[in-house]
């Protein structure tokens, strides 16, 4: 996973969960469920990306990388 990529998921994360944090003060049922919706978005795209890494690191041990 590169840089950036770990950087965007992680800003969709703290951006969910800001949202979730607004939503539930302001009683903003809606906001708080979007916000709830980016994380599980980020941590979705995240497992993915962490999935793709084991692959390669698997395919660069068995190239003698």
């Amino acid at each position: 996973m590169s840089f950036i990529d770990k950087a965007k998921n992680k800003a969709e994360e703290l951006s969910g969960k800001a949202k979730e944090a607004i939503g539930d003060s302001t009683d903003n049922h809606d906001l708080k469920a979007e916000g709830q919706g980016d994380q599980a978005s980020a941590s979705g795209k995240q497992a993915g990306e962490n999935v793709k890494d084991a692959a390669s690191n698997v395919s660069n041990a068995f190239k003698g990388k």
